[in-house]
């Protein structure tokens, strides 16, 4: 029998494939970068293509380290980053164009128009999103308007559309699958019917035929034809927020997780009922078990946090690698007055001002570059912190321990100071590869590879807590600055 499970985790920046124990250890691991393509200000480029040669070579290398053999496999999962969008040929398997990521803007100029009959929210009871940048449908209904003949081949049935996970599944199987999950970020899925919406199919002008097939998230898809794996069942997929969720094990009601990685993300489980937001929050699927009614989430999505460390290191040479910002920013005792608002691509949760943009406030001849770095890995404690009070006051229920997972988790300033801005505890789990774990678990459930959800909340465990120690008076300070400085980010760019 089997005694191993695989997870390709397809991030903004990277792929990984990892290979996990029963017991949620990982036994094996690759990971590669992938291009970063800036056309113009606000496009945000990656080639699937790419994609794909990297996500074969993790799982090559991976399985080659630790000597596995595909029969060493119960199961494939596959986290993804979310809303990037692929239109790829259904016969060369050869994209049309570059993905469209997730956090790129050149569909503003949509969201005027589609706002004038009823407004930012006008499909928000449908699918639980507001119009923005942010979502696959508006980059579907761009690539279809722009590239010669895309319109014409998609109406013949030439022409396939997916998120990454989707591109990735059809690589690895031949099928056109998504899972509710990320068909829930496409603002194309009914949230109650979990399918394809007629009418947001015509709003958007998207021809029904481009769509792949709607699936739970833990089911066995099909046997991926790879040589590495050839023969595993793929048999989990999850968006990759919503994969940690699942990885942290947050399977009941009211329980919360926040992942740092590119982006940041909190969601939190609201169980079969779906809560629509009322302060700047989205409504999204947060699994579906096979057989089983899906489970919604609230989640606060913010698009700028472990990226500004990636800027500060690229753009302005301050740090030769990510890591070494944690030792730039202890160098200072404070962030000097200095607050950076990082709305590169808008303001994202709570927001959701796409013609923001960033901003650094409060600088005097005393600030330098450690006050910067310090102000940077700040600005991720302090959006948090606004996602968190939005998402306490739609759900009602309190976020009285905040946990965490993502590559920032390691930065020992930013957990501190995350704890005093929120003013409570904030814990590490003992497996910080939730993402890829949460791929596991959804594939290892539709084997039999695990029993069921109760085995898996066994396995979670704390590694390190953080508590609050800033006194009251001075958070309330640095979050009111916060407050105003992001209030001087707002409609840089005019409608």
């Amino acid at each position: 029998m089997a005694d191993f499970i695989g997870a390709i985790d397809q991030g903004t920046t990277s792929t990984r494939f990892l290979v996990f124990d029963r017991a949620g250890r990982i036994v094996a691991g690759a990971q590669k970068e992938h291009q970063q393509i800036y056309p113009r200000p606000g496009w945000v480029e990656h080639d699937a293509g790419e994609i794909w040669l990297r996500t074969r070579e993790v799982i090559a290398e991976a399985m080659e380290r630790r000597g596995l053999r595909p029969s060493d496999l119960a199961a494939l999962g596959i986290a993804n980053q979310r809303e990037t969008t692929v239109l790829w040929n259904r016969t060369t398997g050869r994209p049309l164009a570059n993905a469209l990521v997730w956090q790129d803007t050149r569909v503003a100029d949509y969201i005027p128009e589609f706002s004038r009959e009823g407004g930012p929210d006008r499909f928000r009871a449908k699918t639980g999103l507001p119009l923005a940048t942010y979502f696959s449908g508006l980059k579907i209904r761009w690539l279809l308007d722009h590239l010669p003949g895309a319109r014409r081949q998609a109406e013949a049935g030439e022409v396939l559309f997916g998120n990454i996970d989707t591109f990735l599944l059809w690589r690895l199987t031949g099928l056109h699958i998504t899972d509710c999950t990320n068909a829930s970020r496409t603002q194309l899925m009914n949230l109650k019917t979990l399918d394809w919406d007629p009418e947001l199919l015509s709003a958007f002008a998207i021809p029904p035929r481009i769509l792949p097939r709607i699936r739970s998230s833990s089911e066995v898809y099909g046997l991926a034809t790879l040589d590495a794996v050839r023969g595993v069942p793929v048999a989990g997929i999850l968006g990759d927020q919503q994969a940690a969720l699942v990885g942290q094990t947050c399977f009941q009601a009211g329980e919360a997780k926040n992942t740092y990685g590119t982006g940041c993300f909190l969601l939190m489980n609201t169980g079969r009922d779906i809560v629509q937001s009322r302060h700047g929050l989205l409504t999204t699927v947060a699994f579906q078990l096979e057989g089983q009614p899906a489970h919604y989430a609230l989640e606060g999505s913010v698009a700028i946090t472990g990226a500004l460390v990636q800027w500060i290191r690229d753009n302005f040479g301050l740090i030769a690698k990510s890591s070494e910002i944690e030792e730039l920013a202890r160098q200072v005792p404070d962030n000097g007055g200095v607050y950076f608002v990082p709305a590169f691509s808008g303001l994202y949760a709570p927001h959701w001002k796409h013609n923001a943009r960033g901003v650094i406030a409060g600088l005097t001849r005393y600030s330098n570059k450690s006050h910067l770095a310090r102000a940077a890995l700040e600005a991720t404690a302090f959006q948090t912190r606004e996602v968190v009070e939005a998402m306490e006051r739609d759900s009602g229920v309190p976020v009285r321990v905040l946990r965490t997972d993502g590559g920032m988790v390691e930065n020992q300033i930013l957990m501190q100071f995350q704890a005093d801005i929120l003013n409570r505890a904030v814990v590490r789990p003992a497996v910080k590869e939730t993402t890829a774990l949460g791929a596991a678990y959804a594939a290892g459930l539709a084997t039999g590879f695990y029993s069921g959800v109760d085995d898996l909340r066994a396995q979670w465990s704390v590694d390190r807590t953080w508590e609050p120690q800033m006194e009251a008076e001075r958070r309330e300070r640095m979050y009111g600055f916060w407050k105003k400085a992001v209030t001087r980010s707002f409609d840089w760019l005019e409608e």
